[in-house]
């Protein structure tokens, strides 16, 4: 689970190496939050992920096209958050940002 917003001096420091257009391309990318910013959004994220906890927040309009599958083990579905049972068809959704995403059948229906 993705801690609330901690102040600096609640941090530990590490010293990690990146190669300078890494570097560069990160604060290019962070914007006004800054790039330690971006990395610690990026490392929690990755966090999530694999421990299972993340669950992504995703809408209809997100979503530029499906296509038609079987669940081959069990999913969630982005729209709703409700079991996809494994066997059971679902659709699988391609955003807009290029990632194909489990989608209940039911929830496009809504």
């Amino acid at each position: 689970m993705r801690p609330n917003r901690t102040s600096t001096t609640q941090m530990e420091v590490t010293s990690i190496r990146l190669e300078k257009t890494l570097k560069d391309s990160l604060k290019s990318l962070s914007g006004s939050q800054g790039y330690q910013t971006l990395i610690r959004d990026i490392l929690w994220n990755y966090v999530q992920q694999k421990s299972g906890e993340y669950r992504p927040n995703f809408s209809k309009t997100d979503i530029r096209s499906t296509i038609t599958a079987t669940a081959r083990k069990d999913e969630s579905c982005v729209l709703t958050g409700k079991l996809i049972p494994e066997g059971e068809e679902m659709l699988l959704a391609l955003t807009i940002h290029g990632d194909f995403v489990p989608v209940s059948v039911d929830a496009m229906k809504e």
